[in-house]
């Protein structure tokens, strides 16, 4: 066709035909999508909802815009039936009726009353004030429900994704909670008197104050996706949630180990005693060898032994008293203190008696070396040696009296090992006298 008008040539009878049915198909599926958007689980929460915060406020802006939705489906409805009674008035369209088809198809044909966006409280396509009317092709149209319909399907999929992740996740950790709280009443972990009893507390009101949030203001805990334009694309924030998850989990090995301790407290503490008393048998036999000490060895400076670890005692009693009164909290960190503190009292009790009988040690080898140099003497056929046996005598005389001066005594084995040595260099040199020739040696 030849004619034109304002919005362009005339469309013939076929361009009409596809027009329509083209027309027909997005009508469809923009009324299967506002109705499934009308029955959506998510928008019948937030319309029952009291709500706050941005979701109020997001919410308020897509209820105006799912009013000016139907509002423009129905504009939309009303210009295609028109368009389509135009169509039907006889099987070949005469040029007057495909000139109004044309207008009524390609043209701003169809009116939306200006007051129908500011009642729903709507943004305007162009920015500004309402006007009094709005014309829109009904190509301009459907652009114009898409964006309405994507913007208001995102914020209800969101708060509804909010919805069903969150306060189940809160609800099943909550009654993680209560059988937490039940556990650690039953071990003493109670607020105000064990650190985990004050932060089940803290958790309780943390998990109650989060739900009542995302009841009211889903959309304030949800991180969109980025760079995604699909509507509801994103996820929920779980920040909060996850972080309570994690005290709570912390928690509860903290009263695992309270309930280890119940089970073994009794074993602990035996052992405890058990440690402490070996202790106090070697801090008693260090106090015993002091004086032995003291009585048989002169001019040796002797360290004073330390008393028994009474303040570790007092502290295994008050263990005991906690076990008894089934004060687990408690028994717990002193349990742990205690053996650490045991052990170290056993180790300086040792280290005491050891100081202590240095001396003793110190004479006992004295005593053995000169005895050994005796026997090898003889051994080699020198016991009869008169010089030999005038230092042994001497020698033995110290280390076998009381006290004993441990540095004239060394010195007097010494001499003895001195004599020993040039006797046995001596038989060396002249091989049949004094003996057979000694050829290991003084240290032999």
């Amino acid at each position: 066709m030849g004619d034109t008008g304002p919005t362009g040539p005339v469309m013939d009878r076929d361009e009409v035909d596809r027009a329509l049915a083209r027309l027909g198909a997005e009508h469809e599926a923009i009324e299967t999508s506002l109705l499934a958007l009308q029955d959506h689980a998510g928008r019948r929460l937030l319309e029952g909802a009291e709500l706050t915060g941005v979701t109020a406020e997001r919410w308020s802006a897509a209820e105006a815009s799912i009013t000016l939705l139907w509002t423009y489906f129905d504009a939309y409805s009303g210009a295609l039936r028109t368009a389509r009674e135009v169509r039907s008035r006889r099987r070949w369209s005469s040029r007057e009726d495909l000139a109004e088809l044309t207008e009524l198809l390609r043209g701003e044909a169809v009116t939306v009353a200006g007051s129908a966006a500011a009642t729903a409280n709507a943004p305007t396509p162009h920015g500004g004030p309402g006007r009094l009317s709005e014309r829109y092709s009904l190509v301009t149209l459907v652009e114009r429900m898409n964006q309405l319909y994507a913007t208001s399907l995102d914020m209800v999929v969101a708060a509804d994704a909010v919805w069903s992740a969150l306060p189940a996740r809160i609800d099943l950790l909550a009654a993680e909670l209560g059988r937490t709280r039940k556990l650690a009443h039953s071990v003493g972990v109670r607020p105000g008197e064990h650190p985990a009893g004050d932060d089940l507390e803290r958790i309780t009101r943390t998990l109650t104050r989060l739900r009542e949030q995302v009841i009211s203001d889903p959309l304030a805990f949800w991180t969109p996706a980025q760079g995604s334009s699909a509507p509801g694309g994103g996820r929920p924030d779980t920040t909060v949630y996850d972080r309570e998850a994690r005290a709570l989990e912390e928690v509860r090995r903290e009263i695992d180990a309270v309930l280890a301790v119940r089970q073994d407290a009794e074993q602990r503490i035996v052992r405890l005693r058990d440690v402490l008393s070996r202790a106090d048998r070697t801090l008693a036999e260090a106090r015993t060898a002091r004086g032995e000490v003291l009585a048989k060895i002169a001019a040796t400076e002797v360290p004073v032994v330390g008393g028994p670890p009474i303040v570790l005692q007092e502290q295994l009693a008050a263990a005991a008293e906690y076990r008894r009164h089934a004060q687990w909290h408690r028994l717990s960190p002193l349990l742990e203190s205690l053996e650490e503190k045991a052990e170290d009292e056993l180790l300086r009790a040792r280290e005491s008696l050891t100081a202590v009988t240095a001396p003793l040690a110190v004479r006992a080898e004295l005593r053995g070396r000169l005895d050994a140099y005796k026997a090898k003497m003889a051994r080699l056929g020198h016991a009869e040696d008169p010089e030999l046996a005038e230092k042994y005598e001497k020698a033995r005389r110290m280390l076998w009296s009381a006290p004993c001066d441990l540095r004239v005594a060394e010195q007097a084995v010494l001499r003895y090992q001195h004599a020993a040595a040039e006797l046995l260099g001596t038989a060396r040199r002249v091989p049949g006298q004094g003996g057979p020739v000694d050829r290991t040696g003084p240290g032999a």
